[in-house]
């Protein structure tokens, strides 16, 4: 009882973040908004797996991938304000704050890969779901990265509209979440 209402909770937190993105339907935030709740709810499911077994193999994968998401997430953080220079001027009604960047950062992480955020929510989800890695999480997890990436391909498509050719040749040189890979 105690999991489904901090799903609740943390739910209307989620959804509080996400109702500039509800303005535009299809939004990169519409998405993301689905990418956070399967998050959510295979956290409140592996919660109890967190710690058991702590050098097992699973676990080890599980707090490699963990790791790896809070890197992402803050260097992410720490280059979108030093040099994309967020402004309330920029005219996206649906983003968060800091997403309205004036200028596109290219250097960092984001000198190989164009979504260093949502590569932090794949490396966070894949790294929950090997907590407790079972079928319905599986699924779970298979459906966030689907919203993850479908996430990433329209907000391609908005910033290909704020940013023009630049961001153009920029998806040309990087990939999507995974260095030299994806």
């Amino acid at each position: 009882m105690l999991k489904i209402i901090f799903f609740v909770l943390a739910s209307i937190g989620i959804i509080l973040f996400s109702l500039k993105s509800f303005r535009v339907r299809y939004s990169h935030g519409f998405f993301r908004f689905f990418a956070f709740e399967g998050i959510l709810a295979l956290t409140l499911m592996n919660i109890e797996t967190w710690f058991s077994d702590p050098f097992s193999f699973r676990q080890v994968i599980s707090w490699i991938l963990l790791i790896v998401s809070l890197y992402f997430v803050t260097v992410s953080i720490l280059l979108i304000h030093r040099i994309g220079k967020p402004s309330p001027d920029v005219n996206e009604p649906q983003n968060v704050g800091f997403e309205n960047t004036t200028t596109l950062v290219t250097v960092g992480a984001y000198k190989y890969i164009r979504h260093p955020m949502y590569a932090s929510l794949l490396f966070l989800v894949w790294g929950v779901y090997f907590k407790d890695p079972v079928g319905v999480g599986l699924v779970i997890a298979a459906a966030v990265a689907a919203f993850l990436y479908a996430t990433a391909r329209v907000e391609e498509r908005e910033n290909t509209k704020r940013f023009g050719d630049e961001y153009v040749a920029y998806m040309k040189k990087t990939k999507m979440f995974i260095p030299y890979i994806f």
